[in-house]
């Protein structure tokens, strides 16, 4: 090999660049340790607790709004024509039975009329009798020529004349008799009193309103439900009522409309409420209504609320790994029941997730987990199906 000859500047340009490969790995080596001793060395984020998901049954809810009306209106009017009303008996709230008196008419004048009739009744019942004499007499001279034939009959006549005039006397006394009955407006059902526009010494028409009765006293909830879920919904359904008052009252579905609105979509069902006494029904006519149709039960899987985390619009749980880390799983929620939600996708039983300070956790964190449990009902060994029905809102 030939010989090479190094000149001193080269000599310090190798001396010079040893040294400097040297430096950095002796860096490289120096960061290197430090970072392993600050893996060894690192702390936990968070103190959390945990709980594992657990299969609870839970109801399945169908929710509607729609207004609260009386099952049947009664109009009541008057029959009489003319009269002055003198008595109103009946006020808004009360309750009244069938056959009650409302208000009362004056009667006099129908007294008069009525006085007049029965006279004309009897003077009919008089010529009547007159008439039916004189035409026995004649057929019995028939036979012996001392009267023609067209006086008899004329007799016969007279006498099928005053009785047809007897039955129209008794027709007309009938009439005003009636009028009289009608002087009194009574109440035609059971029920309570909703509104009055009689007023005592006001002269009525027949046919005008004076009062409004809600016929039994019984309310209904008319709740509008969509074309898409009106098959779930069955007669003899329950439902819970939610009264703008605050009110909750238990119902059942009576009947479903046999149409469907074509501007919105939506039927009415028609749910009966409970009947209370008077107007201590905390549902008054006319109030809007939420509520819910009970539609069975079905399994669920929850988790505690604490351990759900919503971030920019998404639902996420975070799932505790074997080296103390946490990962963040997207997941979908459900039906709220107490104190748990239900997660319909994106967990497993078997996922143990962070329920206390998860909404201060990141994806990726070390965490120290409490040996306190997170929750009572975490344990297997409460009866979630109970516990859940007891928690519904």
């Amino acid at each position: 090999m030939p010989h090479i000859k190094l000149t001193p500047l080269a000599i310090a340009l190798i001396a010079a660049a040893a040294l400097a490969v040297g430096a950095t790995a002796f860096f490289l080596l120096k960061k290197d340790a430090k970072e392993d001793d600050k893996a060894v060395t690192a702390k936990p984020a968070l103190t959390v607790s945990t709980a594992l998901p657990v299969q609870m049954t839970l109801p399945v809810k169908l929710s509607a709004n729609g207004n609260i009306t009386a099952w049947q209106e009664a109009v009541i009017g008057s029959e009489s024509n003319g009269l002055r009303l003198v008595q109103v008996q009946a006020n808004v709230g009360d309750q009244v039975k069938a056959g009650q008196v409302l208000a009362v008419f004056s009667g006099d004048s129908v007294k008069a009329d009525t006085a007049q009739a029965r006279a004309s009744l009897i003077e009919a019942q008089a010529n009547a009798a007159d008439a039916a004499d004189n035409a026995a007499r004649a057929r019995t001279l028939a036979s012996s020529g001392a009267l023609s034939e067209q006086q008899i009959n004329q007799y016969n006549t007279a006498e099928q004349t005053g009785k047809a005039r007897v039955e129209a006397a008794k027709a007309v006394l009938d009439a005003q008799q009636l009028r009289g009955k009608n002087t009194q407006v009574l109440a035609p059902d059971n029920g309570v009193i909703s509104a009055r526009t009689a007023t005592v010494g006001s002269v009525v028409p027949a046919g005008t309103e004076l009062f409004r009765l809600i016929r039994g006293g019984r309310l209904e909830w008319r709740a509008e439900v969509t074309s898409a879920e009106l098959g779930r919904i069955k007669a003899g359904t329950v439902a819970s009522v939610l009264a703008a008052s605050g009110a909750e009252l238990k119902g059942r579905v009576r009947m479903i409309a046999p149409s469907v609105d074509p501007q919105t979509r939506a039927a009415l069902v028609y749910v009966d409420l409970p009947v209370s006494a008077g107007m201590a029904s905390p549902a008054k006519a006319g109030m809007f209504a939420r509520g819910e149709f009970e539609l069975g039960s079905t399994t669920a899987l929850t988790v505690p609320q604490q351990a759900l985390v919503v971030r920019d619009g998404f639902n996420y749980v975070f799932r505790l790994n074997a080296d103390k880390r946490i990962s963040q799983l997207k997941v979908q929620t459900g039906r709220l029941v107490g104190d748990r939600i239900e997660v319909t996708s994106g967990l497993t039983p078997d996922i143990r997730v962070i329920v206390s300070g998860a909404g201060f956790l990141n994806d990726g964190d070390l965490v120290r987990v409490s040996e306190a449990p997170a929750d009572a009902s975490a344990n297997p060994a409460v009866a979630p199906a109970a516990k859940a029905q007891a928690a519904i809102k």
